[in-house]
């Protein structure tokens, strides 16, 4: 990939983040990486295509993060993978995190089954544990897990330490 096609995706990455998909023209994706509109379209076709790009990359990621999480054999060390799974992501990517969540309120880039063999392993692992609903517990964890990590996202690391440690202990992992 040259250097301006990576110019490209790092800066529109930081500005969708920041301030949303359907707020960022190319015009200012271009202005701030230093490039023409048109080489974006070259490289791209679109703002969409150019999300896109950013996407097919975000899947990746995020496989490679819930990989520990799904693939564990424990169901207590993966509720605990689970709950330490914020707290292990880089502050360098946190613009790329903040993007997932922002995508999540725009309708036509919802995907709710997305995070379904999450939920289906953390059902599997209360289940194992003997929680009487482990479906809904998965679930409320899931929430807990995804408030902590906006948290995370939006204060840092350490105003949430205190929230790992509860959530550790009320699993008793």
């Amino acid at each position: 990939m040259t250097d301006k096609k990576e110019s490209i995706l790092a800066t529109a990455l930081e500005l969708f983040a920041n301030e949303g998909y359907n707020a960022v023209p190319t015009s200012k994706i271009a202005r701030q990486a230093g490039v023409s509109e048109g080489l974006i379209f070259r490289h791209f076709e679109n703002k969409r295509g150019l999300l896109d790009a950013i996407m097919a990359d975000a899947e990746q990621r995020i496989a490679q993060v819930l990989a520990p999480v799904v693939f564990e054999a424990d169901p207590a060390r993966t509720i605990q993978k689970f709950i330490e799974l914020p707290f292990s992501i880089h502050p360098d990517t946190y613009d790329f995190w903040r993007l997932q969540f922002k995508l999540k309120w725009e309708h036509e880039f919802y995907n709710p089954k997305k995070m379904q063999p999450l939920i289906d392993k953390l059902t599997w692992a209360f289940g194992e544990l003997g929680y009487p609903d482990p479906q809904t517990e998965a679930r409320l964890l899931d929430q807990l897990v995804e408030a902590v990590s906006i948290g995370i996202l939006r204060e840092g690391r350490e105003k949430q330490m205190p929230l790992l440690q509860l959530l550790l202990t009320k699993y008793k992992v």
